[in-house]
């Protein structure tokens, strides 16, 4: 989670850093150093793609692809980021039709699949899930309600099924169900466990992936 906080706190600052953007392209064949394209996030017919050098070095490491309605009206529709400089993707952001943050995953390991994966309702995150093997497949989700952590489930056998949950309030853990049977439902529920958040507990905001000169 320190490696994200950083992340999120390197691309905050790059994006605040104002530049033109290299070239404007037709999505298909543009991004070719893009590797895995995560699910959700595949490019469609009529897309333009607008790459963007916010480090400076001549390479491209940003890329934003827009879309026009009938109306002619340019709609944001995915970002696509170069975190660390190796010529491909990193980070993939998608937006909704009004313009709010919608999903936001990251490669933390650069292995072309995802780690971290954010989802986001009027900008606010609302579920956070977390894979930490090498296949991309969640293992844990923590749960948010204004900002607030109020849930985590994991799958700990890593059979596809939540066996493990904790119930947040006021930043400790209210109680956990567990399940024994694996049949997806809470067999035995164990007693309050005091404790402050993590650092991964903590919600945040959408403003961390927006404001730069691309938006």
């Amino acid at each position: 989670m320190r490696l994200l906080l950083l992340l999120l706190a390197a691309v905050a600052t790059a994006s605040c850093a104002t530049t033109a953007p290299r070239s404007q392209k037709a999505a298909a064949g543009a991004a070719e150093t893009a590797g895995v394209v995560s699910p959700g996030f595949e490019r469609r017919p009529g897309e333009t793609v607008t790459e963007y050098d916010l480090t400076h070095d001549g390479r491209p490491d940003l890329w934003k692809y827009t879309w026009k309605d009938a109306s002619g009206k340019e709609l944001l529709l995915r970002k696509e980021k170069d975190l660390n400089g190796d010529g491909k993707i990193d980070s993939w952001e998608r937006y909704e039709p009004n313009g709010s943050l919608s999903r936001v995953v990251y490669d933390l390991d650069f292995d072309g699949k995802p780690d971290v994966t954010l989802h986001f309702e009027k900008d606010q995150l609302v579920r956070k899930e977390l894979a930490y093997g090498f296949d991309g497949v969640p293992r844990a989700w923590a749960n948010y309600e204004k900002g607030k952590l109020v849930r985590k489930e994991r799958d700990t056998n890593g059979d596809g099924v939540v066996d493990y949950w904790e119930y947040w309030e006021n930043g400790e853990i209210d109680r956990i169900g567990v399940d024994v049977d694996g049949d997806g439902q809470v067999d035995r529920w164990e007693a309050r466990k005091s404790g402050v958040a993590p650092a991964d507990g903590t919600a945040p905001a959408a403003a961390a992936h927006g404001g730069d000169a691309s938006r």
